[in-house]
């Protein structure tokens, strides 16, 4: 069993479909023995990015999360703290709280992002 925290874009692909995503990671996602879970920084991230239209999902986004499984993760003090005082190698802070929130809860980041990994935690590559 995984413990997997997925990435923004990796969520948004995932639920679309996108081809982007390689086998190997739709099947991490898939496979029930895994917990997924999703940040609240995530959705927070894609309402931000859907009030400015560079965005687009169907309205009921939880229920589907829910739906599927997917485990919310929500945002406490520590998480902030630990994002605050994260080393200044990303500037998103949406990456730098799910950096965060995988190194306080032991998850493993499914990202595509490169620079991520240099923070020295667990991350699956989204793309394999």
């Amino acid at each position: 069993m995984q413990k997997l925290l997925l990435d923004t874009h990796v969520l948004i692909w995932f639920l679309q479909g996108n081809t982007s995503l390689g086998d190997k990671t739709r099947a991490a996602i898939s496979d029930p023995q895994n917990e997924i879970y999703v940040s609240a920084a995530s959705l927070w991230e894609m309402s931000i990015k859907k009030a400015l239209s560079k965005l687009t999902y169907p309205e009921g986004l939880n229920g589907r999360i829910e739906q599927l499984g997917f485990l919310p993760l929500a945002i406490d003090l520590f998480h902030g703290e630990q994002a605050g005082s994260l080393p200044d190698i990303h500037k998103d802070p949406f990456d730098r709280m799910l950096v965060a929130q995988a190194q306080a809860e032991g998850l493993t980041l499914l990202t595509m992002n490169r620079i991520i990994p240099r923070y020295g935690l667990r991350t699956l590559n989204a793309a394999e």
